[in-house]
């Protein structure tokens, strides 16, 4: 049987259990970044790439971040502006 994902770069396991739910990803996160658990020692990583995922899980955060302040930035503005106007 071929696995589906790369082995564990920890213990070299071969059972990666894809997450579907992250506190840092929500569900989307995980799977952008094929982030996977080793079922034999727990250790997260790639699933494509066998890497760590630290740097892209700081970009994911860092863009999702950047979208939620610009979002609730045009929001105060725009409840300025009609402030204003009236």
């Amino acid at each position: 049987m071929i696995d589906q994902y790369q082995p564990c770069p920890r213990c070299g396991a071969g059972n990666a259990q894809k997450l579907s739910f992250t506190w840092w990803g929500g569900l989307l996160g995980p799977k952008l970044l094929t982030h996977v658990k080793c079922g034999n020692c727990a250790h997260k990583f790639n699933g494509k790439t066998g890497k760590d995922n630290t740097t892209g899980i700081v970009i994911y955060s860092v863009v999702v971040g950047l979208v939620v302040f610009g979002i609730v930035f045009v929001f105060v503005v725009a409840a300025a502006l009609l402030a204003l106007a009236h």
